[in-house]
Parts: C-alpha cells; structure tokens; sequence
C-alpha cells in the first residue's frame, strides 16, 4: 500500500505540469503580461506625442514673440526710456514695476552696447515722442530721456 501511493504520488507530480489546466493559467498570465506591456508603451508614445506638442507651442510661442519685437522695435522709433542697466535682471525689474503700473514697457538692447534699455512707450514720430517725453518728466519720472534707434 505504502509503495502504491508512492508511485501514485510520483505519477501525480510527474502529471500535473503538462496538464491543460496548469498551462492555461500560464497562458492567461504571459497574455496578461503582454497587454501591460502594450498599454505602457501605448500610454508611453501618447506622452511622448504631448511632450512633442508642447516644445513646438513653446517655439512657435519665442518665434512668435522674437517676430512682434522685431515688428515692434522697426514700427518704434523713438522711445522713452526710464532706465538703463548693464545687468538684465535689473532691467526686468523695472519693466515688470512699469508693467504694473499700466505702462507696455520693453527692454531694449542697444547694438554694440553691454546696455540695456527700459522703454515705457515707444512712437513712430520724434514730434510726439518729444510731446509725451515732456509730460513725463513732469509728471512720472524726470530723470526719462528719449533714445531714437537708427
């Protein structure tokens, strides 16, 4: 009896691995397996295409911005400018003070200069940029001066 379980036993073991049962429950694991993988590089690929979509909206948003200074800078001649610094972050701070103050102050850099420029308002024509210079020295700043771009 002992010897007859024993070899039943053995049979068993021997049986069990290739039974359809055990291997569907492998099968069903690697398709599992599979599908996780698929659904990460799926999810994968669509952050890749969102990164790819937001560094082309930031390049067209600088080329776009580099465009409207460019126009701005050929339209505006003349400016009132109400400081000028060798260091940027300084010129940032007293664009963006401006800035709140209502004003659409631009930083200007002069060619051949380390010099940057805060300009308050800009015109196309010396006659009325001198007008508006005067009125503010009067009554904002009356250290502003008027910078003509060549």
């Amino acid at each position: 009896m002992r010897h007859l379980s024993a070899i039943l036993l053995i049979v068993f073991l021997i049986a069990m691995p290739s039974c359809k049962y055990f291997k569907k429950d492998n099968k069903a694991k690697t398709m599992a397996i599979i599908k996780a993988q698929a659904d990460s590089i799926r999810v994968a690929d669509s952050l890749k295409k969102i990164q790819d979509q937001i560094m082309n909206a930031r390049l067209d948003s600088a080329r776009k911005a580099d465009a409207e200074r460019l126009e701005f800078e050929a339209a505006h001649r003349y400016n009132i400018i109400v400081g000028s610094f060798l260091t940027p972050e300084y010129a940032k701070g007293l664009s963006v003070e401006y800035r709140k103050k209502g004003y659409d102050s631009q930083i200007l850099k002069k060619e051949g200069s380390k010099f940057e420029f805060v300009s308050v308002e800009a015109f196309d024509s010396f006659k009325k940029a001198f007008a508006r210079l005067k009125q503010y020295q009067d009554t904002v700043q009356l250290e502003a001066w008027l910078y003509v771009k060549k």
